[in-house]
């Protein structure tokens, strides 16, 4: 079976849980005798897995996306102009100034993809389609890493002829960020389109049920497949570390609730058997994140506890695995429910409990693996309360991170999510063949 992964990437300026779901993923089907195909767009993959290099040209790159929605001479440019603009250099660059473009032009060009053949970017559309149909690229089946990609849907089935896939992992956030006006129009046109999808695979329940909501389809065109990841590199202290420590890995930004935790970390020091303790921020940011990021070195250094707080620059796999290795707890305090959170997952492989507000899927990742804690009030004293045993009793948040990661390796494997989803894939090409 040959497998066409569409998944769109952000770049290598903060960690990308998309990005790093779908490079696993690959990886993990092709060591299943598949032949996957993993055609990155707007941006190069964030790619710490060497086999994903083995990717596609880059389609829809960013900067032809903007200047074709901006300026129509750029919607009928020759090919030789627009690959200039298609350099993973000059693309890269562009990524770490993704946040420099407007939300109005974000929300605009949002409506053009899902608009596909209808859109300001359909010379891109037709240059995938037409590389989709050659004989030597042409898979048995599509996946869209997500259903912001849903714009792709009717030319791939109408003339490549096979059947697509989506996934579904917290694009509702995204959506309704556009703004009241943009986002109804966006769920009009997503809505519609989703009826021609052959299936949909949600990373959660959760998700699956907000989903169904959402789209006003029925349960049956919908599975849940949890994300898995490898443990490969993931390596447990062999004792708690000395000093307690927190840490946060994802974006720094406001969304992901890093103000919220600052804000506990500075009520965890008052407590004078807490006063060693420390904050290692981890993920990366966007350049429109540096005046959140500011605000909060400003809120701990009036606190008198800046010197106990790390903003680590790197993390590259190998300094996200020391990085976790020197943790005792780990918290990303979302703002608003998210259908999966990677970061929680890394935490675990490396037996490092997390605590989570209890929103989302959280609920439902304890539950399968009683690696963590969570808290009902979503904010800084209730997740202050929450975090304050496991630093106290270093041998108790070891013993449950120890637990979260027995259950992690058990049910939460990247190998048992490849597999899943080869088998739910062979099923889908066989109906379609009308087997």
């Amino acid at each position: 079976m040959k497998i066409a992964h569409l998944t769109p990437s952000s770049g290598d300026s903060f960690y990308c849980e998309n990005c790093q779901r779908d490079a696993a993923l690959v990886n993990a089907m092709r060591k299943l005798e598949h032949e996957i195909l993993l055609l990155p767009m707007y941006l190069p993959m964030q790619v710490d897995e060497k086999e994903v290099a083995r990717s596609s040209p880059i389609f829809f790159g960013g900067i032809n996306v903007f200047l074709q929605q901006k300026l129509p001479i750029f919607r009928k440019t020759p090919r030789w102009l627009d690959k200039i603009f298609d350099n993973p250099k000059l693309l890269r660059w562009a990524g770490r100034k993704a946040g420099m473009t407007s939300a109005k032009d974000l929300a605009e060009t949002t409506i053009s993809m899902l608009k596909g053949e209808h859109g300001k970017q359909v010379k891109e559309l037709d240059r995938l389609v037409d590389w989709l149909t050659q004989d030597e690229n042409k898979p048995d089946i599509v996946t869209l890493s997500n259903i912001l990609l849903i714009g792709l849907l009717k030319p791939i089935k109408e003339k490549v002829g096979v059947p697509v896939v989506c996934l579904l992992q917290d694009e509702d956030g995204f959506i309704d960020g556009l703004g009241k006006l943009y986002a109804q129009q966006s769920w009009e046109i997503i809505a519609e389109l989703s009826k021609e999808v052959d299936l949909f695979i949600a990373v959660s329940r959760y998700y699956s049920e907000v989903m169904q909501k959402r789209l006003s389809l029925k349960p049956d065109v919908f599975e849940v497949v949890h994300v898995g990841i490898s443990s490969d590199g993931y390596i447990c202290r062999e004792k708690p570390p000395e000093v307690p420590t927190i840490g946060y890995l994802s974006r720094a930004c406001r969304d992901r609730g890093l103000d919220t935790l600052v804000d506990a970390f500075i009520i965890l020091k008052k407590n004078a058997k807490l006063q060693n303790a420390r904050l290692r921020i981890s993920g990366g940011a966007r350049s429109d994140d540096a005046p959140f990021i500011d605000s909060l070195k400003k809120r701990l250094d009036s606190a008198g506890v800046i010197n106990d707080v790390e903003f680590l620059a790197d993390f590259s796999k190998k300094a996200k695995h020391e990085f976790l290795r020197s943790l005792s707890v780990m918290s990303v305090p979302e703002k608003q429910p998210v259908a999966y959170g990677l970061y929680a997952l890394e935490a675990l492989a490396s037996g490092v409990p997390i605590v989570e507000p209890a929103i989302g899927v959280f609920p439902e990742l304890i539950e399968m693996t009683g690696g963590g804690v969570l808290y009902k009030e979503n904010n800084a004293p209730s997740l202050a309360k929450a975090v304050e045993p496991l630093l106290l009793d270093p041998d108790y948040a070891y013993n449950l991170g120890q637990k979260g990661r027995d259950a992690l390796l058990e049910k939460l494997s990247v190998e048992k999510t490849a597999l899943k989803i080869k088998n739910i894939y062979e099923r889908v090409v066989q109906q379609k063949h009308g087997g």
